[in-house]
């Protein structure tokens, strides 16, 4: 890893700043929305409210605090973070544990589709106290629009100041809620975690309020997905700050609601306890912070959407769709097509449920599948860890309960929205699914052949003058693990599809590593300088950038005296120019010549359904396109029963 990596995780003033403004927008602006969504329609009395808090207190202490900050964030894949990243520190261990990263991995892409309108909703409504009439529908959607745009431009600049914004709300949170709590200081009292058992377990219907109490941890999950860009340590210290802001305001729109027992919180001239302890000369000020920390949440969601599904696509979860680099700043990505469905999701969710408050049940639905989906791949960690097996249990014991109570209390409100992110997630689960099913499809009935039996026909074939040249040095992409194998279709395009007369043969071929950052080759000579293999073991946050490493590994090659890339044209070998270099890329297409199983046919139609709007092999590897040849070739995955065709006269 870089030094500049390295610096950016030591424990500073700045990089501490930079963990407030990357991981906490959306566990920060909670508040927005959160003893609201407890109240509901329900009389505002003590058990409610003191019993509400106590819930927040207990979940933060137990899910974010416990689970997360301190256990989850020692799985570090090399510094690096997120469900992916866990999978990919176990997945050798087990096949089945791809379940869990593709349920988990999508699930988590739904709840960045409903993150940007409940928090930006939530804000914005505060208008609505100023100015009853306003359309806020309006608004958020511009807000959003326009955040989605800013997003080709990447973040640097921005980003910058998201650190001291979020500081600022953070001191908001706690200044507010301090000055509160002044006014009902027995609220404190909510610490005790009998008021939250006296809620879920002996009021009626108590148990389902936990739906509206998770939403306080939903940002949880960015906590270790932003690991890389923070390091744990940091994350940990900032914590601590952000943890008694939080509660500080908690606790102080509970004070608040405490005087005003016996209503209903909607019937109130400010329906939201979070714009009711402000003073009212504050309120304006008030929103416009609480807007764009919620923008700054978004970013968050949308960014970490970016790294989910470049991670996603090298893991061989997800098509090859373009990726781009807009600054020079590591790990930050902008990812087009995902930027689009975004927005669109985005755009919906707005339209279909209006209001903040109709969006919560959608959003807790989503968040809590990740989390069970984490608790499991981090068990099976800890289990190869050789943590004691007593422990691991002991683990599952507690969090299995606790993260399924708060799923079935989600369940509860599938009708009012969470349909709408089971929906989401089932349809990404679906595209991992058919992706993931079609590559080892593929990968089984790829016929690979010993190098070594073609070796003495490539000789011939460089040394017969009657064929004409096709390029000095020739560059074909192979999927082949062994060094001592190649494609079959390979062979076929270089001796039968059109001979291809080279000086060099160079066959190259990329391994993602489980490490995230990994930048290594290894070059085997297959027959003298003349035939090369190259593999690349690439980290599955690299963008493969293969025209630009092979340059690098050609000159190292030159430099040590390995191989001559001079022109072997008489005419241009005197003026020592460098030989032209050809990328060959098969790309596979599905052959009518199939008889395939009926669920076969389906995930390879549908995954090259699919295939026709990715971007092409040679773009993905970061070919230069003027030297690129792009073949089509069959893929015969069950050749179809012999036809009995008769001869007649």
């Amino acid at each position: 890893m870089s030094s500049n990596s390295h610096s950016a995780k030591r424990i500073t003033t700045g990089s501490l700043l930079i963990a407030l403004g990357i991981i906490y927008g959306d566990i920060g602006t909670s508040p927005l929305y959160v003893m609201k969504a407890i109240m509901g329609e329900r009389a505002i009395s003590e058990v409610l409210v003191y019993g509400g808090i106590s819930c927040v207190v207990w979940t933060l202490t137990i899910q974010t605090t416990i689970k997360y900050v301190i256990l989850i964030l020692r799985a570090d894949n090399n510094g690096e973070g997120g469900i992916f990243s866990l999978y990919a520190l176990v997945r050798r261990h087990a096949k089945w544990l791809t379940i869990p990263a593709i349920i988990g991995g999508s699930a988590l892409l739904a709840d960045g589709i409903i993150t940007p309108p409940i928090s930006v909703s939530s804000a914005v409504e505060g208008l609505e106290l100023i100015y009853p009439h306003i359309p806020t529908m309006p608004i958020v959607i511009v807000i959003l629009t326009l955040l989605f745009l800013l997003q080709s431009f990447g973040t640097q600049i921005v980003g910058k100041a998201f650190g001291p914004i979020m500081l600022v709300w953070f001191t908001m949170l706690g200044a507010l809620g301090l000055l509160s709590i002044i006014e009902h200081p027995e609220i404190l009292s909510a610490v005790n975690p009998y008021y939250a058992y006296q809620l879920l377990f002996t009021t009626p219907g108590g148990f389902w309020i936990l739906g509206a109490v998770f939403l306080c941890t939903t940002g949880a999950e960015a906590l270790y997905s932003d690991l890389g860009h923070c390091g744990k340590e940091n994350i940990r210290i900032s914590w601590v700050f952000v943890k008694t802001c939080l509660l500080l305001n908690y606790f102080g729109q509970g004070a608040w609601l405490m005087q005003h027992t016996g209503e209903l919180l909607p019937s109130l001239p400010i329906a939201n306890p979070f714009y009711a302890i402000m003073p009212d000369w504050f309120l304006i000020f008030g929103i416009g912070i609480a807007t764009i920390a919620a923008v700054i949440a978004s970013q968050a969601l949308i960014t970490g959407s970016f790294t989910l599904i470049s991670e996603a696509i090298r893991l061989n979860f997800w098509p090859k769709v373009r990726l781009i680099y807009p600054t020079n700043v590591k790990g930050q990505i902008y990812v087009p097509s995902v930027n689009l469905l975004l927005w669109m999701g985005c755009v919906v969710v707005v339209l279909i449920f209006k209001e903040s408050a109709n969006m919560e049940a959608a959003y807790g639905m989503a968040i809590t599948i990740t989390m069970l989906m984490t608790t499991t791949l981090l068990s099976y960690y800890l289990y190869t860890k050789r943590v004691g097996r007593v422990w691991v249990l002991a683990f599952l014991a507690l969090y299995l309960p606790i993260e399924g109570s708060f799923f079935v209390a989600n369940l509860l409100k599938f009708t009012e929205g969470g349909w709408f992110s089971l929906t989401v997630a089932i349809l990404v689960i679906t595209l991992m699914y058919i992706w993931r099913k079609a590559f080892y499809i593929k990968k089984r009935l790829t016929e690979y052949v010993p190098i070594k039996d073609y070796i003495p026909q490539l000789r011939n074939l460089r040394d017969d003058e009657s064929i004409p040249k096709y390029t000095t040095h020739l560059v074909f992409m192979s999927s082949a693990d062994r060094t001592s194998e190649i494609e079959s279709k390979i062979i076929y395009s270089i001796f039968q599809k059109r001979p291809k007369r080279a000086d060099i043969y160079w066959f190259i071929h990329v391994d993602t590593m489980d490490e995230p950052y990994t930048m290594e080759y290894k070059v085997t000579m297959l027959d003298g300088k003349d035939v090369i293999r190259i593999d690349f073991r690439l980290g599955f946050r690299v963008e493969q950038r293969i025209n630009l490493f092979f340059r690098r590994v050609v000159e190292d090659l030159v430099k040590n005296g390995e191989v001559d890339i001079t022109s072997r044209y008489s005419s241009l070998n005197k003026q020592n120019l460098i030989g032209d270099f050809r990328f060959v890329v098969l790309e596979k297409f599905l052959s009518y010549e199939n008889d395939l199983p009926f669920w076969e046919n389906t995930i390879m139609q549908s995954y090259f359904n699919v295939k026709q709007f990715t971007t092409s092999e040679g773009k993905w590897f970061g070919l230069d396109t003027s030297s690129v040849k792009v073949e089509k070739v069959p893929l015969i995955i069950n050749p179809a029963r012999e036809v009995e065709l008769q001869r007649v006269n």
